[in-house]
């Protein structure tokens, strides 16, 4: 069996604070392989950017990152933060959520893609420069000339995609997209996420994808992982996570989408997630679970356990 390109292992980020301690993250085990596009799905708060910041090593102060992040084999924890800083763009990338806050107002789009390029030790020729920007360019179908051009002159659209060209300006060997189309209308939004998902199978790259909607996951993705309160609920492949979803949540996010002949049902989760500072004991899900244990779900904290070829689930529905 081939190494994971990224195995997590018991990532838990927290945040120290005056009211006492955020468990963003909380002891989350999780598996990337080559080639792979893994899904990262759960509400607002559920520790998914969280999880995408400590893969990069980019939580500060008053946040902590403990556990392991290996990278073929490399603990990313253990890095100097020079060797860090060489590792994001060179091997992993992220395609921001907002385009308009992640490139600079006051530089050319050409100086800003230059940039990354340059620091990572890239020696061009200006003319070899432009033409390698050009062709990033032409890769998420821009014209050359949009180089030349501020951010201020591009339409949302056009600035998510001068992210994507950033991205795998060096080739990494992992995206991760965090939302990649949450402020693009819905046309542009299905064209971004068809240009990012040719981009990973074209370069042969794997991805991490972040996200709310259930609907996008299941076009884009191979593999699932669902995230509630800091913690996973249940990963697998797509196909059997629709087909046949185990946990309580998953199974209350797919019967939330739209459905055709259904006009105007919608099912909602009623209830909010529990809070992450200081969470309490047992399930974090079952103040909100309709097939919830009540001698078992309050007291007892379930864990993440294989129950079918692949499926695994954090829940004491299918307790051994």
């Amino acid at each position: 069996m081939s190494t994971p390109l990224i195995e997590i292992k018991d990532l838990r980020t927290y945040f120290y604070v005056k009211a006492g301690t955020v468990k963003a993250v909380d002891g989350v085990n999780l598996i990337l392989e080559r080639g792979v596009k893994l899904g990262l799905v759960g509400e607002s708060g559920s520790g998914k950017t969280t999880m995408a910041l400590a893969i990069l090593r980019m939580i500060k102060p008053p946040g902590t990152v403990e556990g392991q992040i290996l990278l073929d084999g490399v603990d990313l924890i253990k890095l100097s933060g020079e060797e860090m800083r060489k590792t994001r763009l060179g091997q992993i990338a992220m395609i921001p959520q907002g385009a308009m806050n992640s490139l600079n107002p006051v530089a050319r789009i050409r100086a800003t893609m230059a940039e990354g390029m340059i620091d990572h030790g890239i020696r061009l020729s200006k003319e070899e420069m432009n033409k390698r920007i050009a062709n990033l360019l032409e890769i998420v179908e821009l014209p050359a000339k949009v180089a030349k051009m501020y951010p201020h002159e591009l339409s949302g659209g056009m600035k998510q995609r001068v992210t994507v060209a950033i991205a795998i300006s060096l080739r990494p060997k992992v995206l991760i997209a965090d939302e990649p189309t949450s402020a693009l209308d819905v046309v542009i939004q299905r064209q971004v996420m068809e240009t990012v998902t040719r981009l990973v199978k074209e370069l042969d790259l794997s991805m991490i994808l972040i996200g709310h909607d259930m609907g996008l996951m299941a076009q884009s993705v191979d593999k699932l992982a669902v995230m509630y309160a800091g913690k996973l609920a249940e990963t697998g492949d797509i196909r059997d996570m629709f087909s046949d979803p185990l946990h309580p949540y998953t199974q209350a996010l797919i019967s939330s989408l739209p459905a055709l002949g259904k006009r105007g049902v919608f099912h909602g989760l009623p209830g909010i997630p529990p809070s992450v500072i200081n969470p309490p004991i047992g399930c974090l899900f079952c103040s909100r679970c309709p097939k919830v244990i009540p001698s078992v779900c309050a007291e007892q904290t379930p864990v993440l356990r294989e129950v079918k070829p692949g499926r695994w689930v954090s829940c004491h529905l299918y307790k051994e």
